[in-house]
């Protein structure tokens, strides 16, 4: 066994360790933090092989909406900046209490002076017979998703798979959503009569039931698995039911309820019940250990959504970290949950009881023409629970009102028309209903934040949306609360707000915006980081990892040839030149211009891929081979093997160009116009290696039909009998936007330069991290078309300055390395792979 030195003696503060990196351990962490941030020095053990990231939005990962990338909550900079030890991939398998030691799976002793449980929940298993075959999941983290995608993508290559998924919750619903969009034919099958039976009502589980069968899936209620079939291979076949009823099955998703993760707790010797038992403090049996989360139990219960979560991470960072003068808190409480579903196209809502029952009173009122279906229970002048299906706009006020248990008599009548409408407000105002919540009515659930939080957030100095999100979460989830964030908005700023963009500091360690950061390092010829941090009074003596990267970009830009790229300030993946996987390997994207290869070029991907034990070579959407599964060591070696045959990097890590996709154009096609193929080489020539503000990407279509998606690229070039229409802004993402028409040229080289021009302002006047979608639109088409099409002399001054800055620039970050020459250029790369 391998022990962790002993942490009190370095640094003299006492050891927290962690037991899970997930959302409830990593967001009492945080609170924390932002308490006393030199208070503990903090271990955090996660069993996945990965940072801490959103769980709940798992669905819209499955459903295509998002990435992994999209929902990580803290990534390897935070734990770096916060001086937090991550150790992933690497489970806990014994907690030694009188030792104060923990072990993992690897062996690794870890000793501990504070510990927290947050160990979350298991899948519950129905132990029919067939639950073990091969094809049987559960929904719980990313590598359930990561087999319902295979499952998914190799039902598409035969014509379309089956996917059955056993649970009508909350889970299987956002399951089966998921696989249904990604085209497989989906079955529900659901022990009870109505789909979410603990959060919906028999009509509105009807309507729901009558939505999804409309897209296409199969709902079937009151039925019970009997078994699960075996194909003969040890594989999913089919799923029998105990009337006799076979379903054929690709992939079978069990997400039928969860159960408190209590193990280690219970082989421990720590008090368990059906979870951890925790006081109001969140102490267990053991003063020394804290449990928050899916895993504790609380007053006899256990929760199972993520706002009751954040609730505790807050008991318990004030009882471990307490203000100065501040006075002790009164403990959790238990809390009051609500319900919405992640499924796009459906709004509903539930909270409290709504069974009804002796002294109770419903309130119920039905638009069937517009889907629209709400409920509420009230008991003793009280609303003590609510339904609503297709128009949700009131949940958080009716959630606000059962919470505090106000008495409703005198709206009793209005009640069920909303807060507007109870409330004598004018009801085409669509910020009324949010003005007259009051300050601790919660905004958003996935985070657990209030309105009073957000607008103390707005108060000080989030004048945005994208502020708003990064300061107190708010809206930065399942994104269902951002109207309300933006009524707040709205609401606290007045006429400042007019539903924009409002210009924000760069970050915690300035006062100053990106773009006052940018005009200042020319104003003030300022030549390096620190030169920044000093003339500019920075907070913190070395930035953080938003600014750094961010000023590293700006000098790299308005200083070609003569700053010093900063390698420790960029993200890992453009420090390591390959793009980093989940599982801890690299994936390496070699260029091929504009889409086109050869044998030569196919063979040393081949030799490499197959030297190297790739896990996969796959075509990309921007027409290149990416090979995956490349160990770090090897990145080096892989890099010259592909030197050698003459290919340089795809920059698929950077911020930078990425690719230029092209289709055959007139060369081969019969409907081509211009030699889009050739053109499309010329610009990637052209910009190959450009830093950018963001990822850029550029297209060229030999006619009006489009085949290579011009429109929306961040510059695309559609080609037409007369010439060449140069388009920009465009962005293929979670928010699709078409471009805009800059302009149209009768040449490629004025193409060429016209694109040249682009990259350079977009370079030049975007800030770092913003694309070219939101930067045309906050900047406006008609002031860049001033810029670049009116203007004719600064049109050429700016592609000279991109000119100027390419022969700086193009150079391959793998090439020299090879060679053994220049490695000075590479040494904070070469210390870190080394």
């Amino acid at each position: 066994m391998v022990m962790i030195p002993n942490s009190v003696n370095i640094t003299g503060k006492e050891r927290l360790v962690v037991i899970g990196n997930g959302m409830a351990g990593c967001r009492a962490v945080e609170e924390i933090l932002k308490r006393d941030a030199n208070r503990f020095s903090i271990t955090i053990f996660g069993a996945e092989p990965r940072v801490n990231y959103d769980r709940i939005m798992l669905s819209p990962v499955l459903a295509g909406d998002k990435k992994f990338e999209d929902i990580i909550i803290n990534d390897l900079a935070w734990y770096e900046d916060n001086g937090i030890n991550l150790i992933s991939g690497d489970a806990i398998v014994k907690i030694d209490r009188e030792a104060k030691n923990l072990v993992s799976a690897s062996g690794l002793v870890t000793p501990y002076d504070r510990l927290l449980i947050a160990t979350g929940s298991d899948p519950f298993i129905i132990p029919v017979p067939g639950h073990d075959l091969d094809g049987v999941v559960t929904f719980r983290d990313l590598d359930d998703v990561d087999k319902m995608l295979a499952a998914a993508e190799k039902g598409a290559k035969s014509g379309g798979g089956k996917a059955v998924v056993i649970g009508g919750g909350l889970l299987g619903l956002e399951a089966a959503h998921g696989l249904n969009l990604r085209g497989m034919d989906v079955t529900v099958i659901h022990l009870m009569p109505t789909l979410m039976e603990r959060q919906l009502d028999e009509a509105a589980g009807f309507l729901l039931k009558s939505e999804l069968e409309s897209r296409g899936q199969s709902i079937l209620t009151e039925a019970n698995t009997a078994s699960i079939l075996d194909g003969g291979d040890g594989k999913v076949e089919a799923v029998q039911l105990s009337d006799g009823t076979v379903i054929a099955a690709d992939i079978v998703v069990m997400a039928v309820g969860i159960r408190p993760n209590v193990k280690l707790a219970h082989e421990a010797g720590i008090e368990v019940e059906r979870g951890i038992i925790v006081n109001d403090h969140m102490v267990t049996s053991d003063p020394a250990i804290w449990a928050v989360g899916e895993c504790v139990q609380h007053r006899g219960i256990c929760y199972g959504l993520v706002a009751p979560l954040w609730d505790m991470c807050r008991i318990l960072a004030a009882n471990a970290a307490p203000l100065a003068g501040e006075e002790t808190s009164s403990g959790y409480q238990g809390s009051v949950t609500s319900t919405k579903l992640k499924v796009s196209g459906i709004n509903l809502f539930s909270a409290g009881d709504f069974s009804g029952g002796d002294g109770c009173e419903d309130i119920v009122m039905r638009d069937a023409a517009r889907g629209i279906y709400k409920r509420v229970i009230v008991q003793d002048n009280k609303i003590i629970g609510a339904v609503l299906y297709g128009d949700t706009a009131d949940g958080s006020w009716y959630f606000d009102l059962l919470k505090k248990e106000e008495d409703i008599s005198e709206i009793r009548e209005a009640l069920i028309f909303g807060q507007a409408f109870a409330s004598g407000g004018a009801q085409t105002d669509p910020n009324a209903a949010v003005a007259a919540l009051s300050d601790d009515a919660e905004i958003c659930g996935c985070n657990g934040v209030s309105k009073g939080q957000v607008v103390s957030c707005i108060n000080a100095g989030s004048h945005d949306l994208d502020a708003v999100r990064a300061t107190c979460k708010a809206s930065a989830s399942c994104g269902q609360c951002t109207n309300l964030v933006e009524s707040l908005l709205a609401i606290t700023l007045g006429d400042e707000f007019d539903g924009s963009r409002v210009q924000k500091p760069m970050c915690k360690c300035t006062s100053f915006t990106h773009g006052e950061v940018r005009k200042l390092i020319l104003d003030k010829n300022l030549q390096n980081i620190p030169h920044v941090m000093q003339e500019l009074h920075w907070s913190t003596p070395d930035g953080c990892s938003s600014c750094r990267p961010a000023l590293n970009y700006y000098l790299l830009c308005a200083l070609p040839g003569k700053y010093v790229d900063d390698q420790q300030s960029r993200f890992v993946n453009e420090r390591l030149h390959a793009n980093i996987q989940k599982d801890g390997t690299y994936s390496v994207v070699p260029r091929m211009w504009g889409g086109v290869t050869n044998p030569k070029e196919l063979r040393a991907i081949a030799d490499a891929a197959e030297k190297y034990n790739a896990g996969m070579v796959k075509v990309t959407g921007g027409q290149r081979l990416d090979i995956f599964g490349i160990k770090k060591e090897d990145l080096p070696s892989i890099w010259a093997d592909l030197n050698a045959a003459g290919m340089v990097s795809g920059h698929a890590y950077g911020k930078s160009l990425r690719t230029v996709k092209t289709c055959v154009g007139s060369e081969w096609c019969r409907f081509g116009t211009q030699d889009s193929t050739g053109l499309g080489i010329k610009l990637e020539r052209l910009s190959w290696a450009s830093w950018m503000p963001h990822k850029f990407k550029m297209a060229v279509s030999g006619c009006p039909r489009n085949c290579a998606e011009a429109t929306i690229k961040d510059f695309g070039v559609i080609c037409v009998d007369s010439g060449y229409e140069l388009h920009i802004g465009g962005n293929g993402g979670i928010h699709l936007r078409g471009t805009d028409l800059l302009c149209k040229v009768t040449t490629e080289k004025e193409a060429l330069e016209y694109a040249a021009a682009f990259v350079q302002f977009y370079r030049e006047d975007a800030y770092y991290l913003e694309r070219t979608a939101p930067w045309v639109e906050r900047v406006g088409l008609d002031f860049i078309k001033s810029v670049i099409v009116d203007d004719e002399n600064y049109r050429a001054d700016l592609a000279q300055r991109f000119y100027y800055s390419q022969n700086f620039a193009q150079h391959d970050p793998w090439e020299k390395r090879a060679k053994g020459e220049d490695a000075h250029l590479h040494a904070p790369l070469l210390a870190e792979l080394d």
